[in-house]
């Protein structure tokens, strides 16, 4: 076996479900032992780990937020039956690339706390979190579906905005590739486009779904569907993407007209101009259709990122250092993407066969993980 394939073969059963993929959210039982898992490999290099208050860990060579320090790394957290390498996959390879450098070289890893914002409905939390770009007091209030507040689950209330980042020379995450446009072991990371999540609360009139006529309905669920079908319709006008995966509905029962049907929007352009008028388009379709419905409409914005264009020079300047490798954006978010408006930043992308991701089917190669292990390792050396 690989270098590689014995530490992946390491994190690989945790909380992998019967479905094949994982339910690994955010400070649960499984995200915990892969932190367990992560400070024993620090440990066994000798690194130093720190915790910043607000969920996120850190492993570092030489002094923690030493100036100069160039930092890598990803999350541990995954969406609902997602796959085991969007996020995992940076941070085993971070552990191996820094195995790869000189003793001198000043670094850090990071593992992330509730990148997907799949326990609390925020994306990127514990970066947002340590660069400022959220209260603590807003995120210490935020609510999993038990009702559990993140607050709870770290044991303390979060502590915000970490000044030592400026210390950071530069981030890099490697990262899977979440599509079909790399062709080659490893690509480049341009710009992240802008997305973001949307909660849409649809409230009408339960009742019995025997004995009431259709035509004396005030059924939620017609509007949620209409909204569902014009969402796909203008993001395939708009050249975007726009997706409702996720829905709750009350009561919940067979045999009942709903009284409320809240769907969560997320959508995705290729620049904020597109994203606001594709938006606009699904809020205005689902308002007009809720008046010929009888019921009511509220949309919350839930969480919002611009577009994200990583540092140009930086992105050529690794491209070139690994053999001209390709450049390309991406339309997922990432905690590098949080982190771009503080220090220099780049993202390595790794080839995925399929381009399925969030899915059990998400996959790499061992040859390609082995190349960008070997990539990050060049990048992390001339960086630093």
């Amino acid at each position: 076996m690989s270098e590689f394939a014995k530490l992946w073969a390491e994190i690989a059963p945790v909380g992998r479900a019967d479905s094949g993929g994982y339910l690994r959210f955010a400070l649960t039982e499984p995200e915990l032992t892969l932190r367990d898992w992560f400070r024993a490999q620090a440990s066994f290099r000798d690194m130093t780990v720190t915790e910043d208050g607000n969920g996120n860990l850190f492993a570092w060579r030489g002094e923690p937020w030493a100036p100069g320090t160039v930092l890598t790394g990803s999350h541990f957290d995954s969406v609902p039956h997602g796959g085991g390498y969007d996020g995992p996959l940076g941070i085993v390879s971070a552990f191996l690339a820094v195995d790869r450098l000189p003793s001198d070289r000043k670094v850090g890893i990071a593992a992330f706390v509730e990148e997907e914002g799949g326990r609390f409905g925020v994306p990127c939390l514990g970066s947002r979190l340590l660069t400022g770009a959220i209260a603590p007091e807003k995120a210490a209030t935020l609510k999993d579906r038990d009702g559990v507040t993140f607050s709870a689950a770290l044991n303390s209330v979060p502590s915000g905005f970490i000044g030592q980042i400026a210390n950071v020379a530069a981030y890099v995450e490697l990262h899977i590739e979440q599509g079909r446009a790399l062709t080659t072991p490893v690509g480049v990371g341009s710009a992240i486009w802008p997305h973001g999540r949307w909660r849409m609360d649809f409230t009408g009139v339960g009742d019995h779904a025997g004995t009431t006529r259709m035509t004396d309905r005030h059924d939620p669920m017609l509007t949620f569907a209409h909204t569902v079908l014009a969402a796909n319709r203008a993001a395939i006008e708009a050249g975007a993407h726009a997706t409702m995966g996720r829905v709750q509905v009350e009561p919940n029962a067979t045999n009942a007209i709903p009284s409320l049907v809240r769907g969560w929007l997320d959508a995705r352009a290729v620049d904020t101009a597109t994203l606001g008028r594709l938006v606009d388009a699904v809020v205005r379709e689902a308002t007009e259709r809720a008046g010929r419905d009888g019921t009511a409409l509220a949309v919350t914005a839930e969480s919002v990122t611009g577009e994200v264009a990583f540092d140009t020079a930086l992105a050529g300047r690794l491209s070139a250092l690994l053999g001209d490798a390709p450049i390309l954006p991406t339309q997922a978010g990432h905690d590098a993407g949080v982190l771009s408006a503080h220090v220099p930043t780049a993202m390595l992308f790794v080839r995925n066969p399929t381009g399925v991701s969030h899915a059990p089917a998400e996959h790499a190669t061992e040859a390609d993980c082995e190349a960008g292990v070997e990539a990050l390792a060049t990048v992390l050396e001339e960086l630093g």
